[in-house]
């Protein structure tokens, strides 16, 4: 891959075109080991060594992040006055890294941060069905039919019925641990169980507003604590805490 150096640099963060130009023109960038002030000079990003100020930097095309995404944080590239998802990957090399599809403030877990818009796509496309697993802790009772209510799909206020959506409901704290081996069991979920009624694994193939929490509210229950577990093959790792990331490549993304 050939590519002019003002774009590495403005890729890599640096600043905008103008302010890398004027970086390269002051003599603060090297190309493996000699000063360049050409603004135009095309690099192989993969054959030289680039250093800013002395400093070596790298070029990725892509980057591609599992993010846990905890509660309170937005779910955004950036924004003047809060802290979004892409300001918790502090290991980034690229400024044009973006959120694939979103998660609510309050909705915790699994978040795939890239700079990639063909993987991006085929993720979130509609006509892919791309599976997204969430589990949710429920407050309420649920209707005995709920399960065929979801596999029909509600009425959600949306112009059309939500696409059929596979619901496991189980009823106690004791089922839930029992229907997973130990490493599986989440105790953040756990945690938000006290007081509620249910835990729910819910797959959907859309992503509509406030999908979920509207689907419950449909059948007259309310959503206590929501986090997603995967999306297509791409699965949480367990030992990520709220906020943390790993960087990951294109293939364990699934697609």
């Amino acid at each position: 891959m050939i590519i002019r150096i003002d774009k590495y640099l403005a890729d890599l963060g640096f600043g905008t075109r103008s302010e890398v130009r004027s970086l390269v023109k002051s003599g603060s960038v090297s190309i493996n080991e000699e000063i360049t002030k050409d603004v135009g000079l095309r690099i192989d990003p993969e054959n030289v060594q680039v250093k800013v100020k002395g400093k070596a930097v790298s070029y990725s095309e892509y980057e591609y992040y599992m993010l846990y995404k905890p509660a309170g944080v937005i779910t955004a590239s950036s924004d003047k006055r809060e802290k979004t998802v892409v300001d918790l990957i502090e290991s980034r090399k690229r400024r044009d890294l973006f959120p694939v599809g979103r998660l609510d403030r309050d909705t915790e877990g699994l978040l795939l941060i890239t700079n990639d818009g063909e993987l991006a796509h085929k993720l979130l496309a509609p006509g892919k069905h791309v599976d997204k697993k969430y589990m949710a802790v429920i407050s309420g009772e649920l209707p005995e039919d709920v399960v065929g209510q979801f596999e029909k799909g509600l009425d959600i206020g949306d112009e059309k019925p939500t696409k059929p959506a596979r619901l496991r409901v189980y009823k106690t704290k004791e089922e839930y641990i029992e229907s997973f081996s130990e490493t599986m069991v989440d105790e953040y979920l756990l945690e938000h169980y006290e007081g509620a009624d249910h835990i729910c694994e819910i797959i959907i193939t859309e992503g509509r507003y406030h999908e979920i929490k509207r689907m419950f509210e449909v059948v007259g229950c309310k959503v206590e604590y929501l986090k997603r577990y995967s999306m297509g093959k791409l699965e949480l790792d367990m030992s990520l805490r709220p906020g943390e990331y790993k960087e990951i490549s294109r293939a364990e993304c699934g697609i």
